[in-house]
């Protein structure tokens, strides 16, 4: 994929984010210009520098002005949007407050981005729509993209209502390049200190089949997304190419979900949240892992 390909100027939503941050000085690497936009909300603006806009999500209004340089001392001239911002995960609000907001934040983004011409989003779906946690297991393993969501959180069911709407967007405008990434447990350097200790007990991270994703990847995932050219609504999963474990990926399968179907040869530490589509259709392929900052004994 060459930098040409990418488009000149992006709004990144829910920027002082731990994926946001990243996204935000990637994009920014690779010489995007690009508009953060988040909401107060306990982070300083100014850690991800450079053009920063304060803007509540919910209201349609803010959000057409944040793409068509509404807003005094930002330009218009948006090329594309990539939308992260949301509550991120379930149980940190009451069900009721998460889907009004992330709902309303991903329609409005959707369809200001739709009223002011944006041919191109990109969005975080989430891994929860695999079936996270998994109580239930998980059809087969490696999971992907294969089969139908099964939301099992309001959180969730957001997502997998996000992706669906994405479709019909997709097919009112035929020109719109829709990529939905389902991403991983977001993790920076600094959280990885505590890794080793899961292998004492492998259902601590059962709930996401030991998945994870660097922040960094995460962000070389979007630039992948924002260069996809291909019409239409389509969704990826996004996680790092290990597992959060030292035990083998089939030791654990073999553990705790005996009766799953395993549809491919694992390597040692493979994920079990398959990257295969993304690495064959966005070239995606990871840069990092966990054991490259702690020891593993």
């Amino acid at each position: 994929m060459s930098e040409s390909a990418l488009p000149r100027r992006v709004v990144v939503t829910g920027a002082t984010g731990k994926l946001g941050r990243a996204v935000v000085a990637h994009l920014r690497a690779v010489g995007v210009d690009v508009l953060a936009v988040d909401r107060a909300g306990g982070r300083d603006p100014r850690d991800v520098n450079g053009e920063f806009l304060l803007v509540d999500l919910t209201d349609y209004g803010q959000v057409v002005e944040a793409f068509t340089g509404g807003a005094d001392e930002h330009a218009g001239g948006v090329d594309a949007v990539v939308h992260l911002a949301a509550v991120p995960a379930p149980g940190l609000m009451s069900n009721a407050t998460t889907f009004a907001n992330n709902s309303a934040a991903t329609y409005n983004v959707f369809a200001a981005a739709r009223a002011a011409g944006i041919k191109r989003v990109v969005w975080a779906s989430s891994e929860t729509v695999l079936g996270l946690p998994f109580d239930t297991p998980p059809p087969y393993a490696p999971v992907d993209e294969e089969y139908a969501p099964r939301p099992e959180s309001t959180y969730s069911l957001n997502k997998a209502l996000e992706e669906e709407m994405a479709r019909h967007f997709c097919r009112w405008d035929p020109e719109l390049v829709m990529v939905g990434l389902r991403f991983s447990n977001v993790m920076d350097v600094e959280d990885y200190a505590p890794f080793p200790s899961f292998d004492a007990d492998p259902q601590l991270r059962r709930w996401n089949l030991w998945g994870y994703i660097d922040a960094r990847d995460g962000a070389q995932a979007v630039e992948r997304a924002l260069a996809h050219d291909q019409p239409g609504a389509d969704v990826f999963v996004i996680a790092n190419a290990d597992t959060v474990m030292t035990r083998s990926s089939a030791s654990l399968m073999a553990e705790v979900y005996p009766g799953v179907e395993i549809r491919k040869e694992l390597g040692e530490h493979e994920t079990l949240l398959s990257i295969d589509k993304a690495r064959r259709v966005l070239g995606y392929e990871p840069q990092h892992s966990w054991r490259d900052h702690v020891d593993v004994l």
